[in-house]
Parts: C-alpha cells; structure tokens; sequence
C-alpha cells in the first residue's frame, strides 16, 4: 500500500515553517488575531515545540500574512528566511552541502521537511539540470505566491552557500503579472511567464562547484541523524506527490483510476472523493504527468511528435497532438518551438 498524508493530517511541525511564517508578518507589525484567523490555531501554538499543524492550517496562515500585509513582496520576502532554517539537523546538513547537487538532493529527498507545501523535483539531463515545483496538497489559489516563495528560498540559499549568485533562468505556469519588478529583484531577469510548469533551469556545470561552506564531514553527520529520525517517525508525501510518482513511474502503460486505487489501497470511488478535496481528479492527474514527460523530451531530448507519442503510449502522433493540445491549449509543434528559443 501506497502511504501518503492527507491535506488536514497535522504533521508540520509549528515551531518550524509557520513560526518563521507567523514571525516575518509580526515583525511588519500585523495584526496577530488577523493572522490566525480560521486556522484554527492560537497564538500558543505556534511556537510550541511538540504541536504540529496540518498543510491546511499553514496554507491558511500564509495566506492571511499575505492578506494583512498586503505587499508585493511578501512571498519574495518569506522565500528569502526559509532554507536553509531552523529545521534541525535537516538544515545543517543543507548548510554544509558541498555542491548544488547535493543540496538539490537533500532538498528533494527531505522536501516534507522543508518545504511542505511545494515538492521541488529535479533532473539532469546532459548540459541542463531542471528543478520543477509540484503541488502537494491542491492549493491553486496560493500557488502563485507559493512558488514565488520556494524559488526565492532556493536562489537566496544557493547564493549565501556559494557565495555568489547563480544564473538560474525560471519558468512560471501563469500568465504574466503587471509588474515583475519583485521577480527580478529576487530572481534575476531570466523569466518566462505562460509555461506549463513551475521550473528554475540551469546549466549543469553548476551542479559540482564547490561551495565555500561545505563539509563532508558535517553534511554526513547531520545527514545520519536526519535518517534516524526519519525512520523512527517517517514522514509520508503529500497525497499529490504520492500519486504524482505512482503516475510518472507508469506513464507508458496508460495507468487507470482501478490500478491506482488499488495501489493505494482504496475503492476508485473513496480515491476520487480523496482527490476532490485536493481540489483534483484522476484524469487531471494523469494529464499534467503526461504534460510533463512531454515538455521534457521536447526540452532535454529534441523529441518530434512520432517519439513522444510512442513514448506515452498513444497509437499514433494525430492522437497525441489532440491530446496535448487538451493538456495545454497549445499544439505540440509550438510548444516545441518555444521551448528552443
């Protein structure tokens, strides 16, 4: 069975991401009984070692520190305190990652620890190394200022441990706002705005330069303490990521609601409903996994339609551009071409 945690299952530990949250908005001086408000949390919890909230309750708070201080920045401004944190031996081990590898391994392998909300995922793939952020609990209404948030947290991070600022380019699965002027103070002027994924790119000869800051010795220390936690009290992927891997790793077999429900020990009918409350359902799903294997043999590989299509199992290229027009409102052949420009 396929283990996984729910929207509303209290596993974030408060003194960690929603302190950092709740204490950046009472630093801007915001109403404290505004920022609670239906989460149902008071102002003792919070801080309180031992208390866990759910994804639901942080979510709710961050969007009331977003409402109260009603500022362009907030999101950038949360993003910049958030990695490496005060999360434990998870962020010593971040703090002496030698290289952006291992800090985007450390990051992913542990991500319901430090970024709760948003699953960053990575690859490589010849000279590129691609980070993609996914929605772990179906929260599209915070998701933009979500992804603002963990990009910032990222970029803010790479810099301060390698003592430089790194030439990611960025992707952005919306439309582009009014003004991007926070965008390219935080992130830089390499922006692309109506993709089909949240994603930061870079070169991968960026992957193994050493950092100023790192150590073997610490980083494995810390690291070993991380997986005995870990196995004493594991902490379970959001029920998207969950599903999100199960879908990827069987993507050329045409995956149906029957052979996910039993894999996740559930009726099709009980996981639709779980999917409803995420804000989700099944084809949806499979859909943006389709999406993605799509753009990324576009991006990665220069795959034309034919290969793609065999790929994902369609019985023909006519059928895969019907479909990925569905997916993403545009043909393949353009996407393609934006891809490479």
């Amino acid at each position: 069975m396929i283990a996984y945690r729910g929207a509303g299952e209290a596993c974030i530990a408060a003194q960690h991401q929603p302190a950092l949250v709740l204490d950046y908005a009472r630093s801007r001086d915001a109403d404290g009984v505004h920022l609670l408000r239906d989460t149902g949390l008071d102002a003792s919890d919070i801080p309180a070692a031992g208390r866990a909230v759910s994804p639901l309750q942080y979510a709710q708070l961050i969007r009331n520190v977003l409402r109260e201080l009603d500022s362009a920045d907030t999101s950038f401004m949360l993003g910049q305190q958030m990695l490496p944190g005060h999360y434990g031996e998870i962020s010593h081990a971040l703090l002496h990652a030698q290289t952006l590898r291992q800090a985007l391994q450390i990051l992913c392998e542990f991500a319901s620890r430090l970024c709760p909300l948003l699953r960053p995922r990575w690859r490589e793939e010849g000279a590129l190394a691609v980070v993609y952020w996914m929605d772990s609990f179906g929260l599209p209404a915070l998701r933009p200022a979500l992804v603002e948030m963990h990009m910032t947290a990222l970029v803010a991070m790479c810099r301060w441990l390698s003592g430089e600022r790194l030439p990611w380019r960025f992707c952005f699965n919306r439309a582009s706002p009014r003004h991007t002027e926070q965008h390219q103070v935080h992130l830089g002027q390499e922006l692309r705005f109506d993709c089909h994924l949240d994603a930061m790119l870079i070169d991968a000869a960026w992957l193994d330069r050493p950092w100023p800051r790192g150590s073997a010795m610490a980083a494995s220390v810390a690291l070993r303490a991380v997986e005995l936690e870990a196995a004493r009290a594991p902490l379970h992927p959001g029920l998207l990521d969950a599903l999100y891997d199960f879908l990827l790793e069987r993507v050329r077999g045409a995956p149906t609601l029957e052979l996910t429900a039993a894999a996740f020990d559930v009726s099709p009918a009980t996981l639709k409903r779980h999917l409803l409350r995420h804000g989700s359902h099944f084809q949806a799903e499979l859909d943006q996994v389709r999406t993605h294997v799509a753009i990324y043999l576009f991006q990665t590989r220069r795959a034309d339609n034919d290969t793609v299509a065999a790929y994902l199992g369609f019985h023909d290229a006519t059928n895969f551009r019907r479909s990925f027009k569905r997916w993403t409102g545009q043909t393949p052949g353009l996407l393609r071409d934006a891809l490479h420009v």
